[in-house]
């Protein structure tokens, strides 16, 4: 491959390639920019972007051989504006945060450094992680959105700037994005990652993801972030074929696009004929309202968190996350309470009805990024999956008749991340996808 063309290799193939000698961490990092000079000014994933530094950072690596070398070794990783990071500001999407500087590292990206890897640059995030349409437009149409919050994130792995990403997840902010731009986008059990350090919007809900542009790499980049041993670095080898449920739609979910639904059931069946068990179930009825158990905690945490930020600065917040930190308030702690609780029983009855399952398959998003840039889309069809940190990923799987990327959401028991990554790497080798970068 020449050299102007580095920036397609996977994530896990350039690391290995870097640490073999063959490839230097220099030469992957100007096809990367050279991608990004080529590219981003009808993108816009960028919150902070140096050049300089990112070259810095890669002669560094090179400069390592034979010296500790981990699983990122080399590789620059896009990190989302609510994470701090000691070399560049963190501006939480908002004028408010205008070139702040944070004092330290957040713990994820101790652990990055620390696997040899580096940040390539500050991907653009919605204001705050919330609902409002960042700058960010969709690399594969954009007059779409690449939804939110990790809309840089999401944005930066599918046109090549970089092999991989990280964002955060309180409601559906990395397996939306993930869907709409055509990567994978991968969100472990809730605390796999550490969340130290890292902008708080809801302390139950918030959890930190990945983006890549297959399986075998979301593994590894969320093994690097983990404890040593707590994700395998790359997904097992399934010896008989997975077994999973289908559930076709959720009950809160306002609007099920027909191609969408026609593009999961078409998967469904692929995967039935290569030798997958795929059950059809229908959504338990007593936790058909179990969106507004999140909506409940979400919001009162919320406002808790913000609280004095809105207080001191309430005239330079959106609408929206005004009206979102104003019905927070208006929460009892006695309601907040009672979510909690039955957030833990969701937890329990979820566990019990995916027992027996390797995954369950379901939708990521309605329907593929909505026209428009006026909102980020749906985060309805992840909510659960929020709600209980069960484990999910976005997988691309096709593309709608109006070309956009559409995408299969599979998810696990707590805890079962390797399980998962597994079950998914065997879908991902039977469900062909070409991304943005093999067109």
């Amino acid at each position: 491959m020449r050299d102007a063309e580095l920036f397609r290799w996977p994530l896990a193939s350039a690391a290995e390639a870097i640490v073999g000698g063959t490839l230097s961490a220099r030469a992957l990092a100007e096809a990367q920019l050279a991608r990004v000079a080529a590219s981003d000014a009808a993108i816009d994933a960028w919150a902070h972007l140096d050049p300089l530094r990112v070259r810095a950072e890669a002669v560094v690596c090179d400069a390592r051989k034979g010296v500790g070398r981990g699983l990122l070794e080399g590789i620059g990783i896009g990190v989302k504006d609510i994470i701090p990071t000691i070399d560049e500001p963190m501006q939480l999407g908002s004028p408010i945060y205008a070139g702040h500087r944070p004092q330290r590292d957040a713990a994820c990206i101790v652990r990055l450094k620390r696997a040899g890897g580096f940040v390539f640059g500050k991907t653009v995030t919605t204001a705050f992680a919330f609902l409002d349409p960042s700058k960010t437009r969709n690399p594969w149409n954009p007059e779409r959105t690449p939804g939110g919050s990790s809309a840089g994130s999401a944005a930066a792995v599918a046109a090549g700037h970089v092999g991989g990403a990280i964002g955060t997840q309180t409601n559906g902010s990395v397996i939306r994005p993930a869907a709409y731009c055509g990567v994978v986008g991968f969100k472990p059990t809730k605390d796999a990652l550490p969340f130290s350090g890292v902008h708080v919007f809801s302390d139950t809900l918030d959890q930190l993801g990945t983006f890549t542009r297959t399986v075998t790499d979301a593994a590894r980049l969320a093994a690097a972030l983990a404890e040593p041993g707590r994700i395998a670095a790359a997904p097992a080898r399934s010896e008989t074929p997975p077994r999973f449920a289908l559930l076709d739609r959720f009950p809160w979910t306002q609007r099920n696009d027909a191609d969408a639904r026609a593009k999961l059931d078409a998967a469904a069946t692929r995967l039935r004929q290569h030798g997958a068990e795929v059950l059809a179930v229908d959504f338990p009825p007593s936790w058909r309202e179990a969106n507004l158990v999140h909506r409940t905690v979400m919001l009162f945490e919320a406002a808790r968190n913000l609280g004095e930020l809105q207080e001191r600065e309430r005239a330079r917040l959106s609408p929206k996350v005004n009206a979102a930190l104003d019905e927070g308030r208006a929460i009892s702690t006695d309601d907040y309470k009672v979510a909690m609780v039955l957030r833990d029983a969701a937890i329990v009855s979820f566990n019990e009805w995916l027992d027996g399952f390797d995954a369950v398959i379901c939708p990521p998003a309605p329907g593929p990024a909505p026209e428009g840039l006026g909102s980020t889309g749906d985060p309805s069809c992840c909510t659960l999956w929020s709600l209980t940190g069960f484990p999910a990923l976005a997988l691309p799987i096709g593309l709608a008749e109006n070309g956009m990327p559409l995408g299969m959401q599979l998810a696990a028991a707590s805890g079962n991340d390797d399980g998962l990554l597994a079950a998914a790497a065997w879908c991902e080798a039977r469900l062909p996808f070409k991304g943005l970068l093999e067109r």
